[in-house]
């Protein structure tokens, strides 16, 4: 079914042609993204951009008529930060999907929103360059996504999140406008930091087009742990104690939910008696060192099982217990993913607060995430078609919240703000500094059209 094509739809088909979209039934595909807690809308058209002047255009006819604009990436969002809003416009980048340029000497790439993370990843190292941000999701997600959200992953504690990484932003305001912000240069204190401003916004202060993404040279060896623990509070304290004789690229934990359903699915032959398991990769010159006193640290804090590689190939092997976390769990029922983070010294505290909240709401929560740097996923295992089982996980994901809060730490690491966590966002910052958000947003959009009641 095709809805009527008049106003606001007229316009935007006069202006866009084919790269509009109508039709009830492809629209679905383009309502929502991975939140199953987040409501979603009706959109009266989906512009699928394949240029600049698509996106310039439709902001236009949207500032025009005052009809909100959603901007989507490939949807792989998981707190609703892209779900279509009841009469909104779905702005899709996917199809603005061009590398435009590697630049070795200054190792930079320039790239359109859609390029996925993974593509630009490997096209720099065909360039004999590193793009180094790599969430979970960086065999889907697209740039602009990842740009919108400030998306991290797991070698964050060493190397920053996304937006450590972004040169330059070209993007597109509410009414149409151009701008450019940042600099290729390695320093640049000129005026306000427009780029970060733009990092994190998730679509609420412009529609970026563009951005020029730092690259840097790979590291010349990696080397890689395993270790078992009886229980976490043992993990934690070889995390805390690795940090300070090592610099590990990445320090992954998994509880022994996420353990047995892993080795469920993989067969890998972990231990499923253990209460967390960590995957530690050092990089650089010294990896092998690193890691080795990585390992010495780990058994001084009473690990079970102990295992260390220097071979690449089997690192990679090992670490795909860690990549599939989500998957394995997946497969014992419907999964409500959050993202929270606390102080290092505080994660026994989260994690023994998501065991109890699992066993009071009786509910299977896995959990695992990036320990270096306090990020946790508690992942809620539960029946979507039970009223029941639904209330009790929209319960839990609330008190692990709560608890995350009262820990000193921050509602989303990673994920973002979206829909989904909104309303916790008060709370956490205060009122005063959420109204200066709203102020920086009438500055960048002042009727209010991108993206409106999210994020901010």
């Amino acid at each position: 079914m095709t809805v009527v094509t008049t106003g606001p739809v007229a316009g935007l088909l006069a202006a866009l042609g084919d790269a509009v979209v109508t039709d009830s039934d492809t629209m679905i595909a383009y309502t929502r993204d991975q939140s199953m807690l987040s409501p979603s809308g009706h959109p009266i058209a989906v512009v699928r951009a394949r240029t600049t002047d698509h996106v310039v255009r439709t902001l236009k006819t949207a500032h025009r008529y005052g009809i909100p604009v959603v901007t989507r990436g490939a949807g792989t969002g998981l707190a609703g930060g892209a779900n279509a809003i009841d009469g909104c416009i779905v702005l899709s980048t996917e199809k603005l999907d061009r590398i435009l340029t590697i630049d070795e000497q200054s190792r930079t790439a320039t790239v359109e929103p859609g390029v996925i993370n993974g593509d630009l990843a490997a096209a720099a190292a065909e360039h004999g360059l590193w793009y180094v941000p790599d969430p979970g999701s960086r065999a889907v997600s697209t740039i602009g996504g990842n740009l919108a959200t400030n998306a991290g992953g797991a070698c964050c504690a060493k190397y920053g999140v996304t937006g450590d990484h972004v040169a330059r932003i070209k993007a597109v305001l509410a009414d149409g406008r151009i701008i450019h912000t940042g600099a290729t240069t390695r320093k640049n204190v000129a005026g306000l930091n427009l780029t970060q401003l733009l990092v994190g916004s998730e679509g609420t202060l412009a529609v970026i087009v563009e951005a020029t993404m730092r690259l840097r040279r790979p590291p010349a060896r990696t080397a890689t742990v395993v270790a078992a623990f009886a229980e976490p509070v043992r993990a934690v304290d070889a995390v805390m104690a690795i940090q300070a004789v090592a610099d590990p690229s990445l320090v992954e934990l998994m509880d022994r939910t996420t353990i047995s359903a892993v080795n469920d699915m993989t067969r890998m032959g972990l231990d499923q008696t253990a209460g967390a398991l960590l995957l530690i990769q050092c990089d650089g010159d010294a990896a092998p060192a690193e890691a080795q006193r990585s390992a010495d640290a780990c058994r001084a804090a009473a690990a079970t099982e102990l295992y260390m590689s220097t071979d690449p190939a089997e690192g990679d092997a090992l670490m795909q217990a860690r990549s599939v976390a989500l998957t394995a769990l997946e497969r014992r029922g419907s999964t409500l993913l959050d993202d929270l983070a606390v102080p290092v010294p505080r994660l026994p505290h989260m994690l023994d607060a998501i065991t109890r909240i699992a066993d009071h709401h009786r509910l299977l929560i896995g959990t695992f995430g990036h320990a270096a740097d306090g990020n946790l996923h508690p992942t809620i295992v539960f029946d979507a078609a039970d009223p029941d089982a639904a209330e009790r996980a929209h319960q839990a994901f609330d008190e692990m919240v709560a608890q995350c809060l009262a820990l000193g730490g921050s509602i989303t690491g990673e994920h973002g703000v979206g829909d989904l966590k909104r309303r916790y966002l008060e709370p956490m910052i205060g009122s005063v500094e959420r109204s200066l958000m709203a102020e920086v947003k009438a500055a960048f959009d002042p009727t209010g059209i991108l993206n409106p009641g999210r994020a901010i």
